[in-house]
């Protein structure tokens, strides 16, 4: 059974404890708690559940915020982080003939979530800061309606088509910055180290691949977008998905001096971003949501063998090994290592990666897998690796391979290399390597019963760096195919 390469790396998540923690701890959402538990019968809402003007100095101040602009606008961020959360409900009021009124207002009490908060599960808790992410979600990718106050209706709704503002267009946007971000962040399969600069993840969205050079333009639209993105990480920050370094205040009044002055560390002024632990759970959760293969370390632990081997082909080395891991702790050693050898067989094009990971696989067993091992040394495609996982353990009475195996085993060794697109150097130091061991390498090289001599040979034709050996490699190769009539 061969397996479809993953869209993403896989991930290694924290605990859900761990992130239920940190949900909790979220600035935003903990503002939102406490707005809910200082809501009551007297606090008054608007139509659509949203604080009153009058309330929102009210509000700041029990949050332990300034009175000012500032303040009633964070009030009112947590407060609808609140609504939408299901930490507090309201009804909405209604005039004496029962209509709907907009000039009225609700009365607010305790949601169930507010409750769970305290009392739920990790799994309730992540749900309630899901839907906290949403309602953030939606004020990152929404326009400045300050600025665009003659654009919005008396019924409330906006005129996009005269504000130049693509709603979707925004919102995909900022999906690709946070997918981009999450596939740095994962490349091992965990969050990474460091922080991206603003300008690479908005370049990374707007020049072309095959751009050399940007052009004028180009650097205005990732100029843009860098600002723009600046304002959005500034409104996501506070949910806990990434800690973010905002852009340098001064560069953009004008006041910095040339880029590049400030020395080396000059390019953190331009905006520093990193996904949380928490952040890489909730992005996550919204690309499963929009159908995006976005697989976990561990999703492979109750599969067969053969879809292990297949499907950790294309992982990183530490989310490689980490599966692998889960996938033994449930199996007894014996065999789990009879079924790994078993997946490992076949003479289809992607064999050879399996067994090479068969191999890998096996140097995690622990020696519970001898038996195992030692009962395919006489197999023809499983002896030669069986051999090297022996002797790697200073295994005694361990028989010498024949040569035809040992010229076998190199033969699938490089395809497997080749097929897993190796490093270039690393499968460069191998084929010199195989060459350096075995004098004559290519005159019984091409005799080899494998599917993919002929292919092997031309590529170390190609790889090599002594002449001779290239050439011979290159002789080597239309011998195998005009024996296979290839």
């Amino acid at each position: 059974m061969s397996a479809e390469r993953p869209t993403l790396p896989p991930v290694r998540l924290h605990t859900e404890a761990e992130l239920a923690r940190d949900a909790l701890a979220s600035p935003l959402l903990a503002r939102a708690v406490e707005l809910a538990r200082w809501a009551g019968p007297t606090t008054r809402v608007g139509a659509g559940g949203e604080l009153v003007e009058a309330q929102l100095p009210a509000a700041a101040e029990h949050l332990g915020l300034t009175a000012d602009e500032d303040g009633a606008a964070y009030a009112s961020e947590a407060w609808r982080v609140a609504v939408d959360a299901g930490l507090v409900e309201f009804e909405e009021p209604e005039d004496a003939d029962g209509d709907d009124t907009d000039d009225t207002e609700g009365t607010v009490t305790a949601g169930e979530n507010l409750a769970l908060l305290a009392g739920g599960s990790p799994q309730d808790i992540l749900s309630i800061w899901l839907d906290g992410l949403e309602t953030v979600y939606a004020d990152a990718t929404a326009p400045v309606f300050e600025d665009f106050a003659d654009l919005i209706g008396e019924d409330g709704s906006v005129d996009f088509d005269a504000l130049d503002w693509d709603p979707e267009a925004e919102a995909e946007f900022l999906d690709g910055v946070l997918g981009n971000l999450y596939l740095l962040s994962v490349a091992d399969g965990e969050v990474g180290e460091g922080p991206v600069p603003l300008p690479a993840l908005a370049a990374s969205m707007i020049v072309p691949d095959d751009m050399g050079e940007p052009t004028d333009d180009i650097l205005e639209q990732v100029s843009e977008a860098m600002m723009r993105l600046d304002d959005q990480f500034r409104v996501l920050e506070p949910i806990g998905i990434v800690a973010y370094r905002p852009v340098d205040e001064a560069l953009m009044t004008g006041e910095a001096e040339e880029p590049g002055s400030a020395g080396e560390d000059d390019v953190t002024r331009y905006g520093m971003v990193k996904l949380t632990p928490l952040g890489l759970y909730g992005i996550r959760a919204r690309m499963l949501e929009a159908g995006v293969d976005a697989p976990l370390v561990g999703d492979l632990a109750d599969k067969g063998a053969d879809v292990l081997l297949d499907s950790v082909a294309y992982y990183p080395e530490g989310a490689a090994q980490a599966e692998v891991e889960q996938w033994l702790a449930g199996r007894e050693p014996a065999a789990a290592a009879a079924e790994l050898l078993g997946a490992a067989r076949g003479t289809d094009r992607s064999a050879p990666v399996r067994r090479l990971h068969c191999q890998q696989a096996l140097s995690l067993a622990g020696p519970e897998a001898e038996p195992a091992v030692r009962a395919v040394l006489d197999d023809p495609e499983l002896g030669g690796l069986a051999r090297v996982w022996l002797a790697e353990r200073g295994a005694a009475d361990v028989p010498a391979p024949s040569e035809t195996m040992v010229f076998w085993l190199a033969v699938d060794t490089i395809a497997a290399q080749l097929e897993a697109d190796g490093d270039l150097e690393e499968l460069q130091e191998l084929v010199e390597g195989l060459t350096g061991q075995h004098s004559g390498f290519f005159e019984e090289a091409w005799r080899v019963e494998h599917p993919a001599t002929a292919e092997v040979l031309e590529a170390m034709g190609r790889l090599h760096s002594d002449r001779k050996s290239a050439k011979d490699a290159r002789k080597a190769a239309f011998k195998a195919r005009s024996r296979t009539g290839g």
